[in-house]
């Protein structure tokens, strides 16, 4: 059956017609793109559990800790990493070898961070809040600021009252015991007399103990007398020049003890 004459100029038309390049072109589709995972900004912290990383403390801090980890947390990459690698505002110096390790493998993870496991603890700091902040302005004043003025009033009340109470409280006095081998110039000499010069030495702070007679030798003997000063009024030059100045009685005065008390 021949099928020409229902065709008509219609199919000749589609078989012979040629379709201009110009027409072709405009029905052209654009190639499919596949969109770049944008690399996170910054944040707008540098401070992190091992010191601020725009520090060469921190930054030490950090690659002391890296010395022996492949990772900050874990056996592998995780968000742990991304978080601290973010936090260091520009690559590392040469000197910190381990830093500059751990910086550049973690780099490598950028375009696929969003697949790293999410850390079990918090190595960056929140950034502390700004003082300029408009919402913090209070134009009216708060129960908040007549509070701490209360409380501030309230201590310093209570600091005067301590410092009243420590400054009527005695001071510590430093004190010493004293033990004197005080030589008369012979056999001959007055012990009795000898010591009664030595008692007759009154001082403020001095206080004079027990005495007894040690024998030396050849029939002499030599008073040991103890006694107790203090330490700001007293001292043992003062005292052997005052009783060497009995010259009938007293050859020389030594130190024979001398303890804190």
């Amino acid at each position: 059956m021949d099928i020409e004459p229902f065709l008509g100029r219609t199919a000749e038309a589609l078989l012979t017609h040629d379709v201009p390049m110009q027409e072709t072109a405009k029905h052209q589709f654009p190639a499919r793109r596949h969109p770049q995972p944008a690399l996170p900004s910054r944040p707008p912290t540098t401070k992190t559990v091992f010191g601020d990383m725009s520090s060469q403390a921190g930054l030490k801090a950090l690659d002391e800790f890296l010395a022996d980890r492949s990772y900050i947390e874990g056996f592998t990459a995780s968000q742990a990493d991304a978080a601290v690698f973010d936090a260091i505002p520009s690559p590392p110096p040469q000197a910190f070898v381990h830093l500059r390790r751990w910086y550049s493998h973690i780099k490598s993870f950028q375009t696929e961070r969003a697949l790293l496991p999410s850390a079990k603890s918090e190595f960056v700091l929140p950034p502390a809040p700004s003082a300029s902040s408009e919402d913090d302005i209070d134009l009216f004043g708060s129960d908040d600021e007549e509070e701490s003025a209360e409380a501030a009033r309230i201590r310093e009340q209570r600091l005067a009252a301590y410092a009243a109470k420590k400054s009527k409280k005695p001071a510590l006095v430093a004190k010493s015991s004293i033990l004197l081998d005080v030589k008369p110039w012979d056999d001959e000499t007055d012990m009795a007399k000898l010591e009664e010069c030595v008692r007759s030495v009154a001082m403020e702070g001095l206080l004079w103990g027990r005495s007894k007679l040690v024998p030396v030798g050849y029939g002499i003997k030599k008073l040991q007398i103890g006694c107790v000063v203090e330490d700001d009024k007293v001292g043992t030059d003062l005292l052997e020049e005052a009783i060497t100045a009995f010259q009938e009685y007293v050859q020389s005065v030594d130190v024979a003890a001398f303890n804190k008390i």
